[in-house]
């Protein structure tokens, strides 16, 4: 048997490709959009990818089970549960098995038992695999997708918070206890391979190791420690963190199925900034992909500043219309890998790139920028009320503590909500280090408030520089374990 790991840093998503060496045949678990790893992957190791699979419906990435059943004539096996509403509705297209718990299926001489584990959604499975062709007759390993993570469990609040379905977070709470007992009876030399990592919304405080085992999840997970089901949902469902904006619209991509990659429209390359000015005025959005500092000495009003980085596919999440056409400027080495970035979250839309560096032949009259200060030199004028300080951080960061005065208005909200900041002042601009509020100065200028500062630094330079704060200790969940 051969298992290969694949991590998106960007996307904090793990996926699987397990072959049986003996016949030549391999499966991808959880696959992301784009399946040139696996395919190069599996060529080099003598494999042919025969199969694709998935734990649920996903909300945080555009899954790729749809590009490799249809385009690539990999047999699909997807999950049958959880009712008429979460069922797959491009199954038909692809040679596809629906599956419930207890069910199994083989790739080569590799058994896949289906576990029934919903919580995180209401279709989620988990996969227990068993090598007989290695002469094994017990599993070595379970793929939980976002059921089990390594010291955290999937959120069951997702759809409520994201597709608005009220009700379902208490609902998906319970189930997940439930499905918590199930687990609990798996033998503990169980390898646990989850879907996702550190810096995933689809749970709040997920480990950066790959893989775990039931056991030590047993031992070390706090959920797994609650014995009393009111106790775990209280503390499940309490300090979740904002789920992205596009997490409704990937449930409703991937439940759907992905428009196939060779079915996109090429992406026209702007020579000009006459053409990308006739792209905005025929109503495209326009990201600037460059790092905040540069972007803040230049840039072409209007447009928005996601710096291209570890946290780009997040706010672009946030931050994106995907009703709206979109234009990029990127650095021309980086294009390709934000491209992919885009549609990895469903942000098909964009139809044109334009060199970044063009920006510096462009006369510095036809540019704005916008300040920055650090914490010394803006403390004075935000106790005067001088200024107007927004706090851009999440939920979680301002309620263990904040600068006294300022507005909180999470970063990705502010779209709709820029009416609720005054404009008789200066905006300065706050998170924890300067890095989010450059994209909030971005936002506000693109939204007409055009006098802001962004803070250098953020809070914890002004913590650090002595200034004043408010420490507010986060309350610990009641209830017995």
């Amino acid at each position: 048997m051969l298992l290969r790991y694949f991590y998106d840093e960007k996307l904090a998503h793990a996926s699987y490709l397990v072959g049986c060496q003996r016949t030549g045949e391999a499966i991808v678990i959880d696959p992301g959009r784009h399946p040139a790893s696996y395919l190069r992957t599996a060529e080099a190791e003598g494999l042919r990818l025969v199969a694709a699979t998935e734990t649920h419906i996903h909300a945080d990435f555009v899954s790729g089970s749809r590009e490799l059943g249809v385009a690539h004539g990999a047999k699909l096996y997807l999950s049958d549960e959880g009712g008429d509403d979460w069922r797959y509705r491009y199954a038909e297209e692809a040679e596809c098995r629906l599956v419930k718990h207890g069910d199994r299926f083989m790739v080569g001489n590799l058994s896949f038992e289906v576990l029934y584990t919903p919580g995180h959604t209401p279709e989620s499975i988990s996969l227990l695999l068993t090598d007989l062709g290695g002469g094994a007759d017990e599993p070595m390993g379970i793929f939980t997708g976002d059921f089990v993570f390594v010291g955290d469990v999937g959120r069951p609040d997702l759809l409520e918070k994201a597709a608005g379905l009220r009700g379902t977070s208490e609902a998906g709470a319970r189930a997940m206890f439930r499905s918590l007992q199930q687990f609990k009876r798996l033998p503990d030399y169980l390898q646990v391979w989850p879907a996702h990592g550190a810096g995933s919304a689809c749970g709040k405080s997920l480990g950066a190791v790959p893989s775990s085992t039931v056991g030590y999840e047993k031992r070390f997970n706090p959920a797994l420690s609650y014995t009393d089901e009111e106790a775990f949902v209280q503390a499940l469902l309490d300090g979740q963190p904002e789920p992205p904006r596009y997490f409704a619209v990937m449930k409703q991509v991937n439940r759907k199925g992905p428009e196939l990659l060779g079915r996109l429209a090429a992406v026209a390359e702007l020579g000009s900034l006459e053409a990308l000015t006739a792209l905005r005025e025929a109503g495209a959005a326009v990201i600037d992909t460059r790092p905040a500092k540069e972007f803040a000495k230049g840039h072409l009003e209007g447009t928005i500043n996601i710096p291209y980085n570890k946290s780009f596919p997040n706010w672009a999440g946030w931050l994106v219309n995907y009703e709206r056409p979109l234009a990029v400027l990127a650095k021309p080495d980086q294009w390709p890998d934000i491209l992919t970035a885009l549609r990895s979250i469903g942000i098909d839309n964009v139809t044109g790139y334009m060199d970044a560096g063009k920006l510096r032949a462009v006369g510095s009259a036809r540019l704005e920028s916008y300040a920055e200060a650090i914490p010394c030199e803006m403390a004075g004028k935000v106790r005067a009320g001088d200024v107007h300080l927004v706090d851009v951080r999440s939920l979680s960061e301002w309620q263990e503590g904040r600068i006294p005065g300022a507005q909180h208005l999470m970063l990705g909200t502010l779209p709709g909500r820029l009416s609720e900041i005054p404009r008789d002042k200066p905006v300065l601009l706050q998170c924890r280090s300067g890095a989010r509020s450059a994209i909030a100065a971005s936002l506000l200028q693109a939204g007409g408030i055009k006098e802001v500062i962004n803070l250098s630094g953020g809070y914890i330079r002004w913590r650090e520089e002595g200034l004043p704060h408010e420490d507010i200790s986060k309350p610990q969940a009641a209830g017995n374990r």
